[in-house]
């Protein structure tokens, strides 16, 4: 038995640090949409563990410290015996990596219901949501792949079903960029939260209201890396309605009002810097699904 299924991207529409918990850990508001591009996971049966990575991104990835082997090591942990038969896990990384997207954990997401399906493990979703949140704070965020908007530290997460889907283009500029160190640089730790969501939430709205919003830690990765800003400016060069960072960075996204301006503008970008990750997407309200679960 095969089973596989594709991960998504995950990006955060706005994102304010409201605070920081006496543990260091920074408080969050963020409004968070998925895409239907991202990487695959597959997992079968073997006579021993494996783990082989594909795809423009996998060099280097192969290692214990992946999130998927730490997904399948704390999956163990938790279920015992009833997790031990060995798989074959197989990850096609599509997507840079430090990137400010959520790669390595969707695809921990991804393998905690894959190997819960494969094993015959029944786990509701908040068992693995709190299992998730041992791997990092978007792990649960990205076991729910539909858009939310998430507190606290990542974990306190509101469902959003009625967010209209977006065309956007990613564009990184090939270079990582270490989350604490972003953090490290942040110079107000205490930001206004998110505003209402308006009740219409056609495009046009939503635009409107995240212009009203910030990403908070993108001055501070600009600071680290000033491409940032040269990447913001040729998505609004290209008719980008809304040009924002992603995370902590280094990916930046443009929302473009169809897909086919995504796409010409993905073009004219991937022309000019050919050594850039750019990729014309859209945002998707559905459930990231099991193949042949």
């Amino acid at each position: 038995m095969k089973l596989e299924c594709a991960t998504s991207a995950k990006i955060n529409l706005a994102l304010h640090v409201t605070g920081r918990r006496a543990d260091g850990y920074h408080l969050l508001e963020s409004l968070v949409a998925f895409t239907r591009f991202g990487d695959g996971l597959s997992v079968e049966a073997a006579e021993r563990d494996v783990f082989a990575v594909s795809g423009p991104f996998g060099s280097g990835l192969e290692g214990d410290t992946n999130l998927v082997l730490r997904a399948r090591d704390l999956l163990r942990q938790h279920f015992g015996r009833a997790a031990e038969a060995p798989v074959a896990i197989t990850l096609e990384k599509n997507l840079p990596v430090a990137s400010g997207i959520g790669g390595g954990s969707s695809d921990a997401a991804a393998a905690l219901k894959l190997l819960t399906a494969f094993w015959g493990i029944e786990a509701g979703p908040d068992e693995l949501a709190r299992i998730g949140l041992k791997l990092g704070a978007d792990v649960p965020m990205c076991l729910s792949g539909q858009p939310l908007v998430a507190r606290g530290i990542g974990e306190a997460l509101e469902p959003i079903p009625a967010l209209p889907r977006l065309a956007i283009l990613l564009v990184n500029p090939g270079l990582p960029l270490a989350t604490p160190d972003v953090f490290s640089a942040l110079i107000s730790r205490e930001n206004a939260p998110l505003p209402a969501l308006p009740r219409s939430l056609g495009q046009g709205e939503l635009v409107d209201w995240l212009r009203l919003t910030r990403n908070d830690l993108e001055p501070a990765a600009q600071a680290i890396m000033p491409v940032i800003g040269g990447a913001l400016g040729l998505l609004r060069a290209e008719g980008a309605v809304l040009a924002r960072m992603s995370g902590s960075g280094a990916t930046c996204f443009g929302v473009f009002e169809t897909t086919q301006e995504a796409e010409r503008a993905g073009e004219t970008i991937a022309r000019k810097h050919p050594g850039w990750f750019v990729c014309a997407t859209e945002t998707t309200a559905s459930v990231t699904e099991l193949d042949h679960v």
